[in-house]
């Protein structure tokens, strides 16, 4: 059997393709989201059977996030790759942001990856697995009233003072960052300017660097159309 992913925010956009790109390549994925509808559209679209699960769940709730967690060990026995991909950002910037709306994004941008590393360290330092988090180029680069782009910066920092905490116990840690992609993150701000990325361009870096020998941990990557200057 191949080893088992668990990937945050996967039934749509960059998580979506990356489960398809997996389950191309054998791995036993197990994909969150808090729409029901959208993961069980999804479901019926892989064609993976028995090998894709799906579950409902708020990833910056704790509770949920340690019940998925438990559900794919329960079903399947390990845990090898947990990939951090569920966030979104908001239109505007900080000055028109509601109070509201500023925490549910730091919540899911930033809790919610470091209650994924926390549930799992146990399971990943067993299978001697890996960790991608998803960054963004917003994550080293700023622009004015970026609130996105905060979150993001936590997301890189988090990366890194999780290699630190694991790197002795052979646990790889990447953050990948990618940088325009045309997704549904664009919708609601008509559409992706410019040059952009295909969300499967971003599964086929995560797919590089899941499938590196032992021993070799990738800690970056940023990946710009060709044509993105900033």
């Amino acid at each position: 059997m191949g080893p088992v992913t668990l990937i945050t925010g996967g039934s749509t956009g960059i998580g979506a393709a990356t489960a398809r790109a997996l389950l191309k390549e054998d791995h036993r994925v197990a994909v969150t989201g808090r729409d029901a509808d959208k993961l069980a559209a999804f479901a019926a679209t892989a064609g993976a059977g028995e090998r894709l699960l799906t579950i409902a769940g708020d990833t910056g709730d704790e509770h949920d996030v340690a019940a998925a967690v438990r559900r794919v060990v329960d079903t399947w026995g390990r845990l090898d790759n947990v990939i951090a991909n569920a966030g979104f950002s908001l239109p505007g910037n900080l000055e028109s942001h509601a109070p509201e709306d500023m925490r549910a994004m730091v919540l899911t941008n930033v809790l919610g990856p470091a209650l994924l590393v926390r549930e799992t360290l146990p399971r990943l330092r067993e299978s001697k697995g890996r960790i991608v988090l998803m960054g963004s180029v917003a994550g080293v680069r700023h622009t004015p009233g970026n609130l996105y782009s905060v979150t993001k910066w936590a997301v890189h920092a988090l990366a890194e003072n999780t290699r630190l905490l694991v790197g002795q116990d052979e646990v790889g840690v990447t953050v990948v960052a990618p940088g325009v992609v045309d997704t549904p993150f664009w919708d609601e701000r008509g559409g992706s300017p410019g040059a952009a990325l295909t969300a499967e361009q971003i599964a086929d870096t995560i797919v590089f660097v899941l499938g590196r020998p032992a021993g070799v941990d990738i800690n970056h990557i940023t990946v710009r159309p060709t044509g993105q200057l900033g």
